[in-house]
């Protein structure tokens, strides 16, 4: 395990302290499973520093890591029944016990202590004795050092190959880049947009699947397959797609706008709330995420803080909801999943 692996394995893992610090058996449950998703998701970017270059995920990537020796059995065992309590909490009806809370902060802060215990035993290396090997004695008996033989080439005659090689590098990567002798990454993505804006569905389909596999690390792809799935009330879908979005882009605000819109669409509405606050810190001129954290306000019982949100998004789809009185019922009537929620609009690449 590398030192530069490891502080950007504690620099991850600094983001889910204020999650774990928030579990607590007395707060609403659906706040805590928020909180174990959010946690889980930072101790998983994590484990992936520390393994590097990887696109695995919950069980495998722990499995993965225990392998390389980078996790102590114990660790492992801590991490696997976080996962499992994460897991359990993407229910939107799971409750989670103080056995889920108590496993999320066990792991935590065994995944800390070994990251710190690591960092701690690395220790700088101790100044070399001189080696007078390949030294050879003059006739008055000092060391001579013997010159190291010569290549032939004068100092500038490398420089001036070392310059050729450069431009040489760059114009071929500019020659594969112009021709796209590297494949279509971007290209996949950008054709699925444009066929979902034409309304091709099919065919954006396919392009956005193409982009994930391409890519597996860019949550864009996912983000749209979630709305796709969700705008035809395939609500399974929008849920795994969205989730996945989140978990490779956990500050990414499309991803979290989606995930908040999703949760909305399946009666949520507090969790909804939680992401949609998210996206709009995330970014802040987002006036769609803006409009639809006020109808999860208006869902929640909560006008007036939602026409707070309903003016800075000024006119939008999110209009309607205004126009939803809440009920009696905390939380309000249930959305039908494609029906009161209206299509949210094309997210920007």
């Amino acid at each position: 395990m590398t030192d530069i692996a490891r502080r950007s394995a504690l620099a991850a893992l600094d983001r889910a302290r204020p999650a774990i610090a928030r579990l607590d058996q007395s707060r609403h449950f659906e706040e805590q499973a928020a909180d174990l998703m959010e946690s889980w998701s930072a101790v998983e970017t994590a484990l992936r520093s520390l393994v590097g270059g990887t696109t695995l995920g919950g069980q495998p990537l722990i499995r993965e890591a225990r392998q390389r020796q980078m996790l102590s059995f114990e660790q492992a065992n801590a991490l696997a029944e976080f996962h499992a309590a994460s897991e359990r909490a993407h229910a939107t009806n799971y409750e989670p016990t103080p056995a889920d809370l108590n496993s999320a902060r066990d792991a935590f802060l065994k995944f800390e202590a070994g990251l710190m215990s690591d960092q701690a035993g690395v220790v700088a290396p101790s100044p070399i004795a001189l080696n007078t090997e390949g030294m050879r004695s003059s006739p008055l008996g000092a060391p001579e050092p013997v010159p190291p033989p010569r290549d032939g080439l004068e100092p500038w005659v490398k420089a001036a190959l070392a310059g050729l090689a450069v431009l040489l590098v760059v114009g071929l990567g500019f020659a594969a880049y112009s021709q796209g002798w590297f494949g279509s990454r971007d290209d996949a993505l950008q054709r699925g947009i444009d066929d979902y804006r034409r309304g091709q569905r099919e065919a954006a389909n396919g392009e956005f699947t193409k982009a994930s596999h391409d890519d597996p690390n860019d949550p864009l792809p996912h983000v749209y397959l979630s709305r796709m799935a969700r705008e035809v009330g395939n609500m399974t879908i929008a849920s795994q797609e969205a989730q996945t979005a989140v978990k490779l882009g956990p500050d990414n605000a499309l991803a979290l706008r989606e995930l908040g819109l999703y949760l909305l669409s399946a009666g949520n509405y507090d969790l909804s709330r939680r992401f949609l606050v998210r996206a709009v810190q995330a970014d802040t001129s987002d006036h769609m995420a803006m409009g639809y954290l006020g109808c999860s306000l208006v869902r929640l019982g909560r006008p007036t803080e939602a026409q707070v949100w309903f003016n800075r998004a000024g006119q939008g789809d999110w209009s309607r909801c205004t126009m939803v009185p809440p009920t009696g019922i905390p939380g309000g009537q249930p959305v039908a999943p494609g029906a009161a929620m209206p299509p949210a609009g094309t997210p920007r690449p």
